[in-house]
């Protein structure tokens, strides 16, 4: 399989996030709710995305096409900060997942002065995210037992971590 390319989200890539971002399977381990229109997605995008420090476009081998975001949200802690990844349904199982959380974390301590640590917390039912972790060389470190607030239920969490020491995945 040819590798993802991660890029910077623009204004225009609304209607293809729009495809993968309104399907509740997509969404349903995902801090935010299905998008039911294109203003509010157009309005996250001008909002969150586009200033975030470290929010990319997962795009599709090939096409180019968006097909997810991966993102590295700064912590409290500067040395640290969070990783979390979503892909449209359509790409699940075939790598791409997996593909761009390598690219990112050989991206982001490139570009983000003083990380020293990236890590995941992946919702214990949520086995595939788990795999995506563990094939792009994330360690797992343990169980955070009702770590989150979750869509009205106090969720365990699996921690998982890369630093910046560690060998970079392939």
């Amino acid at each position: 399989m040819a590798e993802v390319t991660l890029r910077r989200f623009e204004l225009s890539d609304v209607d293809a996030m729009m495809a993968w971002a309104s399907d509740p399977q997509v969404a349903a381990f995902c801090r935010w709710e299905p998008y039911e229109s294109r203003e509010a997605l157009l309005a996250f995008l001008r909002d969150t995305a586009l200033p975030h420090p470290w929010f990319r476009a997962v795009c599709a081998p090939g096409s180019g096409e968006v097909v997810g975001a991966v993102s590295v949200a700064p912590t409290a802690e500067r040395c640290r900060g969070e990783l979390g990844y979503v892909l449209a349904r359509a790409h699940w199982g075939k790598g791409v997942a997996t593909s761009a959380v390598r690219r990112a974390l050989r991206d982001v301590f490139a570009e983000v002065e003083g990380l020293r640590r990236v890590e995941a917390l992946v919702d214990v039912d949520n086995p595939a995210s788990q795999r995506v972790a563990e094939k792009a060389g994330l360690r797992r470190e343990g169980v955070l037992r009702r770590h989150y607030w979750h869509k009205g239920h106090a969720r365990d969490m699996v921690m998982y971590s890369f630093l910046a020491s560690d060998p970079l995945p392939g």
